[in-house]
């Protein structure tokens, strides 16, 4: 199946695994990899004509570098405080959940703006499947946010980014990519389960 595979995607595919292995063990080169990886699909869904997909990993992009340069910076002014001898403390975020109403929120505002994007994709270009693309770029965004929140919730949004991309990738004949977002369908899941553990023990402390 992966034997027609391209380069571009190869490469895409390589990079975003890298990325996530070195995300996952704080390891500040995460972020550049991973805007490298983000160009890489820019390209591969721009030539799949998944423009909604481009739109979100410029999205990605942008947070990558602030993530890049908030790493870089911490590291730095950490060594500098603590070469000053200042005492540094810090609290980690805690694991919260996402208030009904915002939760509510969020979920309009991703469904209009996925409706909206979608119909000029489709009025203005030539777009493959606009509303479903769109729908992913508004679900993804706010999973990122929601993500950088420690909002429990973000995995679920993840879970509904991921059945919704899976076949969309798979019917562009983007199969490796395709793949790869089952992967991170399970991995949605069972993160799930354990940050739902960790904010429970979080209540019992």
């Amino acid at each position: 199946m992966f034997l027609g595979t391209s380069y571009l995607e190869w490469s895409a595919v390589i990079s975003t695994a890298l990325c996530i292995f070195l995300a996952g063990r704080n390891n500040v080169h995460t972020w550049w990899i991973g805007i490298v990886a983000c160009i890489l699909y820019g390209a591969l869904f721009y030539d799949a004509k998944l423009y909604a997909d481009v739109t979100l990993q410029a999205f990605f992009i942008v947070t990558g570098l602030i993530g890049w340069w908030n790493w870089s910076v911490s590291l730095k002014l950490k060594s500098f405080v603590e070469h000053e001898y200042i005492p540094m403390t810090p609290t980690p975020l805690p694991i919260t959940k996402t208030a009904r109403r915002e939760l509510i929120t969020y979920i309009g505002v991703a469904l209009v703006a996925a409706a909206v994007y979608g119909t000029l994709l489709w009025k203005f270009t030539d777009a493959y499947a606009p509303w479903i693309d769109s729908l992913v770029l508004t679900l993804s965004v706010v999973a990122q946010l929601m993500l950088m929140r420690r909002k429990v919730e973000n995995w679920p949004a993840w879970v509904v980014v991921n059945t919704l991309s899976v076949p969309l990738y798979f019917s562009r004949e983007l199969y490796l990519s395709a793949a790869m977002y089952s992967v991170f369908w399970v991995n949605a899941i069972i993160s799930w389960r354990h940050w739902l553990n960790l904010y429970d023990d979080q209540q019992k402390a």
